[in-house]
């Protein structure tokens, strides 16, 4: 058995991007202190700033490997374990990118995705980022991993390509808003169900930018059985997974073997 964690992180207005940061290292300390620690920790889509405001994203961007990989990297390493950054807006060049980082428990940046898909309704994400073509697959101890933000759950393709190159696990990083949660429920088991993969999913909480964020991260089974679920307030969500189901799954429901191409 293998223990995944979600750190459902709120976004509030009035709380600067230092005091996140703070908060989240309070998060890290708690999990370092409990008797169980996992073997991935995620963290939410642009945590750090608060996905809807767009009026501090340039602002307060920085290198991808900048403060916020050098804070998650010593904490890897103190817990022993796979941290995903969430996401946050990196600059590279002259421009910008919804940029999410996997660490490993040595430390080290073993994964960069950028996310794919911008989100248009309603937003400047769009207007202010430039979208990534990157597919982010990173072996792990403790099997293969694939890397997509958000509103990319909209889009099973690049959940099928991903799967397609061995993934058995996603790692989903999500600022979702409320006002959709049931796509985001539905979403969610979706894409673990149609590629038989484990998904773990970390939402934002709390309202900023005048929208409120839905929580509810998730842990799924690849047959799409929710085995654990946050509510809608911060929340440090841990459950134990058994990789053995992957196999187990796959090779007695042949939904996989059996898909042609039309």
């Amino acid at each position: 058995m293998i223990r995944f964690t979600s750190v459902q992180l709120a976004g509030e207005e009035g709380v600067t991007h230092d005091q996140r940061m703070q908060k989240a290292e309070a998060c890290l300390e708690k999990i370092y202190a409990g008797e169980e620690r996992p073997v991935q920790i995620l963290f939410p889509e642009i945590w750090a700033t608060g996905f809807f405001n767009f009026d501090n994203y340039y602002t307060e961007s920085e290198e991808a490997l900048g403060a916020t990989y050098e804070m998650m990297s010593s904490w890897a390493k103190k817990i022993g374990c796979y941290i995903h950054t969430g996401s946050l807006v990196a600059k590279d060049g002259d421009h910008y990118y919804n940029t999410a980082l996997l660490i490993d428990p040595n430390g080290k940046c073993v994964g960069k995705y950028r996310k794919t898909h911008l989100f248009s309704f309603k937003s400047r994400e769009p207007e202010l980022l430039t979208g990534g073509f990157n597919t982010c697959i990173v072996d792990t101890e403790y099997g293969r991993v694939g890397l997509a933000t958000c509103y990319d759950l909209r889009f099973p393709e690049q959940f099928r390509i991903m799967m397609n190159l061995g993934v058995e696990y996603f790692l989903i990083c999500s600022a979702w808003g409320a006002a959709r949660t049931g796509h985001w429920r539905l979403f969610n088991q979706a894409r673990a169900v149609e590629n038989q993969c484990f998904l773990v999913s970390c939402d934002g909480v709390g309202t900023h930018g005048g929208v409120t964020l839905a929580g509810h991260s998730m842990i799924i089974d690849p047959w799409g059985e929710i085995i654990a679920e946050a509510g809608e307030t911060e929340q440090i969500l841990s459950a134990e997974v058994d990789p053995g189901l992957i196999i187990d799954n796959r090779n007695n429901f042949s939904a996989l073997k059996d898909k042609r191409l039309v």
